[in-house]
């Protein structure tokens, strides 16, 4: 293998990494800041804990999508490349 193709290959793995770890952080964090903000407003406890769950939820289901879409990528990649 080609030194250059090695490196694309690093570079795409570490760039699929990223966007998993953004997909799971940013809806809890945003998630866990509203239930802060309810919590004061309304002067409750519960809310942060609710939403950082419903959150966590919206994450692994981003992330579900995505590794469903990047799986059917290249099975049909390798599809293509045995007919």
């Amino acid at each position: 293998m080609k030194k250059g193709g090695y490196e694309r290959s690093v570079f795409r793995s570490l760039a699929l990494i990223s966007q998993f770890s953004i997909n799971m952080i940013v809806p809890m964090v945003l998630c866990m800041f509203l239930g802060l903000f309810l919590d004061k407003k309304l002067d409750t406890s519960y809310w942060t804990i609710i939403l950082f769950f419903v959150g966590a939820l919206a994450g692994f289901n981003s992330i579900y999508k995505m590794a469903k879409r990047i799986y059917k990528d290249k099975s049909g990649e390798e599809n293509d490349r045995k007919n």
